[in-house]
């Protein structure tokens, strides 16, 4: 996994240290993070799949949090039924998060134009269907505009925990490829990142079965990278190691 290796190289020898909200449980104590801002990692998924293996990344959480966002879910319940807890904390009593993810992706509420009614429109359906245009026709429209956003601005207050992972782009590439390009506001590189790549190589593996298509490379682009003060030990060792893995297909 050398492109994470790199990645975690340069946010330790170019971030700057910047306060942050995050407190540790254990003591209260305000931690900050060295931070960098603007970065750009490609992980081909042709030779595996790219899931650390010198670190616990639980594939269980990542796929049925997949799962959770595809069926549309804002609710921690399908969640909890499969002992993934990773997003109670933001979770209202009645494990109510506000229109996140699952929201977004499969029912973006907004408003028809010119008329103004309400609509909510399924993203990931029009990116399925406009991929498999984009197959059979590489000079269809929707070509360069296979995009889902989780980003919508007059509902960020309410969602329960803004989306980290905001908008990500399709490219149907010749010889019948497939690759997705995620941009992600902001990410903890030492604990967020390795749950976020698997989740978007597995959603890029879904859709291109789905469309007779091969997955190719991920790459993300970020905003604000940042590895919190309490982890960089933990990341030097890493860097030292040397060792990050693909779970490569046999």
């Amino acid at each position: 996994m050398t492109p994470y290796l790199e990645l975690l190289r340069h946010v330790v020898t170019e971030g700057e240290h910047v306060p942050t909200r995050a407190v540790l449980q254990s003591t209260g104590e305000k931690i900050s993070a060295v931070s960098v801002f603007g970065y750009q990692m490609r992980v081909p998924l042709a030779g595996g799949f790219p899931l650390l293996t010198t670190k616990k990344v639980s594939f269980h959480n990542v796929i049925h949090e997949l799962v959770w966002f595809l069926r549309g879910s804002t609710n921690v319940r399908y969640l909890q039924e499969h002992n993934v807890r990773i997003w109670d904390q933001w979770a209202d009593p009645d494990g109510n998060l506000g229109p996140v993810y699952g929201l977004q992706w499969r029912g973006f509420p907004g408003q028809s134009w010119p008329a103004g009614e309400p609509v909510s429109f399924d993203q990931m359906a029009q990116v399925l269907a406009d991929i498999a245009a984009v197959r059979d026709d590489p000079a269809a429209s929707p070509r360069r505009r296979l995009i889902v956003s989780a980003w919508n601005p007059p509902q960020v207050a309410a969602m329960g925990l803004p989306p980290c992972h905001t908008l990500f782009q399709f490219g149907v590439l010749p010889r019948g490829r497939l690759s997705c390009h995620l941009y992600a506001r902001s990410i903890d590189a030492f604990l967020g990142l390795p749950y976020n790549l698997a989740s978007y190589a597995a959603l890029t593996h879904l859709v291109a079965a789905m469309t007779g298509l091969a997955p190719h490379e991920v790459l993300i682009s970020f905003g604000d990278l940042h590895v919190y003060s309490n982890h960089l030990d933990a990341v030097r060792e890493q860097l030292a190691s040397g060792h990050q893995a693909y779970v490569v297909y046999p």
